[in-house]
């Protein structure tokens, strides 16, 4: 009976830091656009990358 003493504060606590999360979520803009994430990894929008450098690195070292 004396651990309701203890579980009933850290249930109080766990449940405060759940809603100030929640809430601290909402107020950073979390939950805005919850379909433009889902649906970007079906498309391929993204360009090769052509190298700027097409020739070898040359050493100054050549002896």
């Amino acid at each position: 009976m004396s651990i309701i003493y203890v579980l009933i504060p850290i249930a109080i606590l766990l449940v405060c830091i759940a809603v100030f999360v929640f809430f601290w979520a909402v107020k950073s803009n979390q939950f805005d656009d919850l379909e433009r994430h889902g649906s970007s990894i079906l498309f391929d929008d993204d360009l090769p990358k052509h190298k700027q450098n097409s020739t070898p690195p040359t050493s100054e070292n050549n002896e």
